[in-house]
């Protein structure tokens, strides 16, 4: 039962009908930050009994009015409130005449007459974004950043006669990140969290619970709006106290020095924790260093030798330009419009006049900021390109540097262009070995060497997990909100996305894999496993516990999920990028830092990787590459006492040995994907069809360099000769060849020894009996390529029907028609199990088979379908622990119990508690669904 005004809303928790008190209120001020305030309040059932606010500008209403009259909610328009002094008759009739019970201020630059804050049953509420008593005034914001705080926030308080003055109703904090700006903080913190805040407030307010605690005076402050006259820098500070102050100033009124005898306005700065990169000198009035006009930006000193860097400067003409670009000569070349050019041009004109409405006709000269648009009106410019131009991004500087018309549609074609590129990224902590070692990674194609990679050292593991440590402990990664985190997670997917073709064929050089399936699953789950798990960054959650004390004691405990710490990873080479993508971004997720140490002989995609998380913001020390052997790298890994967590994917005895290690040193968690020795079972009522070709898969997929590939095939002796038959034509019609090249079906093994194993491998299968129906040799080219094998007549006792090949070898056993028990057993009589299939159109044949085989994953007619969300892993000696979907997650996180008394409300949740294994069958090819 929801009812408005002065009514009740009646809602039920823990057995009890509480009653929401609402009210009348009057809004008065402006701005986009007021109408979300406005329609917030509305939702939560108050009552707007009137809006006062500015007269249109230009002929443009303010965003608060427009909702308001939208909704049909009074609106007074009101140029001022009084006169000499003296509250305008008019204006009060009019506010007195719609019966506010409370005055709500989020956002005003209008002098009301304290008459008229007062004249409400509850007076008049005002958001202020700061912490009071620090920064009254108008340029709160600012001043935050200018003095450098290390904490923002703001305040609602009661409005009293003085400025900024008045008691405290609730206040709000953040951290100010070292290169926040006002935007940043605003649009991140000040703006989201105080619309909430100020509907808490008024309902506060409504309940009889508002506070009303009196500003100290201690500690107070009182900052001025800035003019442009007062903005100058000052050169002889710290680069930290020059960058405070250019931030501080950004956008408005702009910090300004003098070059060549003219005025230029600084914006975008940053501190520079890298080295200074090479650039051409700029003398600067004052300054005792001359400035460093690099191809990044503008790179400023402080008087104590540290650096920062701005990115844009202006003109006293108000012309706007990269500083990289303060020496360039010449004016830049206007450019023909080609003819879908002037089609997206058309659009944006449209757009324009959308915008700019009291403007009639948008021509060329039209300028978007004298023509009344404000920063609000940049971020809607930006947005409505993106939507109805392809999706084209520009950014909010673009608008501030081609203000023109004309100017604008020019850098929208360069970008279009792909002429307007970012400058090259500069970061100083990609670094050498320690003892400058390096080894060659080579290109199994042709076996050239592609490049040569540092060879980690142990001092150069210490370095990288003190790296992480000090990122998790003290960095801004470890005060990041989690929604941040999953920003950045969703930006460095979208860059895995954007780089998908260099990635896919740096895959292919570098481990052979061919570029078509690099494409769609190396590099594309890749790409889905970040979105995933990016998603789930702000949704990890504990749980509440009902316990004896509970009641009468008013007792309540709950757990929360916290991050480990530094967490290791170790990643195979099969498929290079997916692996790491598979570990390492739950890991993220969860809020830890990284080592990952990928394989030695397939390291590049992991390099790559790690240029990209820098490009995506990722501070420094929360991603860390250290390639090189496992021998070194990753057995100091498995030791090292200050990681938390380790995940490594390899061969079963390599995992012992990581285990003994990590439980030797200190005990720290591990998770293992090991050895596989995949039993496939096709039966003879199964669709012979799908069952070859998916069977074909299960051996053949990425060249057999796949940990679930189906080790050991049972064909049901009816069928048995006719599947061999069909596997033998389907393989001689597959192309063995450059894996760049796009019709390749089937490329090189990853390395040499691989493949001098493989080729051993089936010289032991022929010694013992086993017949070889295809292949078993290397193909006659240069590079690592063999050919697609089978064996048949495979018997339990043989190393064929024990060992796995991890090559593209097909093992074919036959078993009698009928015997289902007896094909379980031998499929079960291996001491590993990751994974496992069967074929069959029988139900309760699939299902039976499905319970009784021993495996983290059962595939029932398909194979090799997996997905971010389900969980991945195995049982007996595969491995324990679980790749992908929660399972994942909470492999990287600790609960942390917390017991509380005197709980005021309770919240009550479902808790189910499941076995320790996760099982996981994948079915198709049934009419009907069956839920298990």
């Amino acid at each position: 039962m929801l009812r408005r005004g002065s009514q009740a809303l009646r809602r039920f928790s823990t057995g009890r009908v509480y009653f929401k008190n609402k009210l009348k209120l009057a809004l008065i001020g402006q701005s986009l930050f007021g109408q979300e305030v406005y329609s917030h309040l509305r939702k939560e059932g108050h009552r707007v009994v009137g809006v006062f606010t500015v007269p249109d500008k230009d002929g443009k209403a303010d965003p608060l009015a427009l909702a308001a009259e939208k909704d049909g909610t009074p609106v007074f328009k009101l140029p001022k409130w009084r006169v000499k002094g003296k509250t305008i008759k008019e204006v009060a009739e009019a506010y007195r005449s719609v019966g506010a019970e409370l005055n709500v201020l989020p956002f005003c630059t209008q002098f009301i007459p304290m008459d008229i804050i007062d004249s409400p049953k509850h007076g008049s509420i005002i958001y202020h974004p700061s912490i009071l008593p620090r920064h009254r005034g108008a340029s709160a914001i600012n001043w935050t950043l200018i003095m450098g705080d290390k904490k923002a926030g703001f305040s609602v308080f009661w409005a009293d006669d003085g400025l900024d003055t008045g008691p405290i109703l609730l206040q709000r904090s953040c951290d100010v990140e070292p290169n926040d700006t006002v935007d940043a903080l605003y649009n991140r913190f000040l703006f989201p969290e105080g619309i909430k805040a100020m509907v808490e407030a008024v309902q506060l307010i409504a309940d009889g619970k508002a506070p009303r605690i009196p500003q100290p005076e201690e500690g107070a402050t009182y900052e001025g709006i800035q003019k442009k006259e007062n903005a100058e820098i000052s050169w002889d500070q710290s680069a930290e106290v020059l960058h405070n102050w250019i931030r501080g100033h950004d956008k408005v009124p702009g910090a300004w020095t003098e070059i060549n005898g003219q005025m230029v306005t600084f914006y975008g700065s940053t501190l520079l924790n890298s080295s200074v990169p090479p650039g051409e000198p700029m003398e600067i009035k004052g300054a005792k260093k001359p400035g460093l006009v690099t191809k990044n930006g503008l790179v400023l000193f402080g008087n104590d030798g540290k650096a920062l860097m701005v990115r844009n400067l202006q003109f006293e003409d108000g012309k706007m330009i990269p500083a990289s670009q303060y020496f360039s000569t010449g004016e830049t070349s206007v450019v023909e419009l080609t003819a879908e050019e002037v089609k997206v041009a058309e659009t944006i004109k449209v757009i324009w006049a959308g915008i700019l409405s009291n403007v009639p006709i948008i021509e060329d000269s039209t300028d978007f900021f004298k023509s009344g648009a404000s920063s609000m009106d940049v971020a809607r410019l930006v947005e409505e390109i993106r939507q109805k131009c392809g999706g084209l991004q520009l950014q909010n500087e673009d608008v501030y540097m081609a203000t023109k018309f004309e100017d604008f549609i020019q850098k929208v074609v360069r970008k279009l262009r792909g002429e307007d590129q970012e400058v090259e990224l500069v970061v100083d902590y990609f670094t050498d070995a320690d003892d400058g070692k390096t080894y060659d990674t080579i290109n199994p194609t042709d076996g050239s060497t592609i490049c040569k990679v540092s060879y980690a050292s142990l001092a150069d593991v210490d370095k990288a997990v003190a790296a992480a440590k000090d990122a998790f402990e003290n960095g801004e990664w470890g005060r990041m909100n989690a929604r941040e985190r999953g920003r950045l997670m969703y930006r460095l997917a979208d860059l895995l996305e954007e780089n998908q073709e260099e990635l896919a064929t740096i895959e292919a050089l570098d481990s052979g894999a061919v570029y078509t399936l690099a494409l769609k699953t190396h590099i594309g789950m890749s790409v889905q496993t970040f979105r995933y798990f990016a998603g789930w960054c702000d949704k990890i959650q504990g749980s509440t516990i009902p316990i004896n004390q509970a009641r009468p004691n008013r007792n309540l405990t709950f757990t929360k999920k916290e991050p480990l710490g530094v967490c290791a990873i170790i990643i195979p080479w099969n498929y290079p990028l997916m692996m790491l993508a598979w570990k390492s971004a739950a890991c993220l997720a969860a809020g830890n830092t990284l080592v990952l140490k990928p394989a030695q002989v397939t390291p590049l995609t992991a390099l790559k990787f790690a240029e990209l998380s820098v490009k995506a913001g990722f501070p420094k020390g929360v991603i860390n590459i250290i390639p090189g052997s496992g021998g070194i790298a990753g057995q100091r890994l498995s030791e090292h006492p200050d990681i938390r967590k380790l995940g490594f994917t390899g061969s079963t005895p390599i995992g012992k040995q990581i285990m003994k290690s990590c439980a030797v040193s200190n005990l720290k968690k591990v998770s293992l994907e090991l050895g596989g020795k995949s039993p496939l079972i096709i039966f003879n009522d199964c669709e012979l069809d799908k069952a070859v070709r998916m069977g074909m898969g299960a051996v053949f997929f990425n060249k057999g360099e796949n940990c679930i590939a189906a080790g050991r095939l049972f064909v049901e002796e009816s069928i048995h000769d006719e599947f061999v038959t069909r596997v033998v034509e389907e393989i001689k019609k597959m192309k063995i060849g450059d894996p760049l090249d796009r019709s390749t079906d089937h490329g090189p093994q990853n390395h040499k020894a691989h493949l001098e194993k493989l080729l051993q491998y089936c010289e032991t299968g022929v010694k013992e009996g086993a017949t070889l129906v295809y292949g078993g040799r290397q193909v006659q080219r240069p590079g690592f390529f063999m050919e697609p094998t089978v064996f048949t007549d495979v018997e339990d006792y043989m190393y064929l029907a024990k060992e796995e090949s991890f090559g593209p070898i097909m093992v074919i056993s036959k078993f009698q028609n009928g015997d289902i028990d007896g094909v379980l057993q031998r499929a079960n009589s291996t001491e590993y199990g990751l994974a496992s299939g069967v074929f069959t159109r029988d139900i309760n044949k699939a299902m039976y088979v499905s319970e009784k085989l021993e495996a983290g994953t059962v595939f029932i007619n398909t194979y090799n379908k997996t997905d971010v969300a389900a969980p991945f892993g195995g049982v007996k000696q595969s491995g324990f622990g679980k790749d992908l979907g929660t399972a994942l997650l909470f492999c990287f996180t600790f609960p942390l119990l917390s017991h509380h008394r005197k709980i005021c409300s309770m919240f009550h949740d479902l808790c189910v508690t499941l076995r320790g294994i996760s099982y996981m069958a994948v079915i198709s090819g049934f009419r009907r669904a069956f839920v298990f």
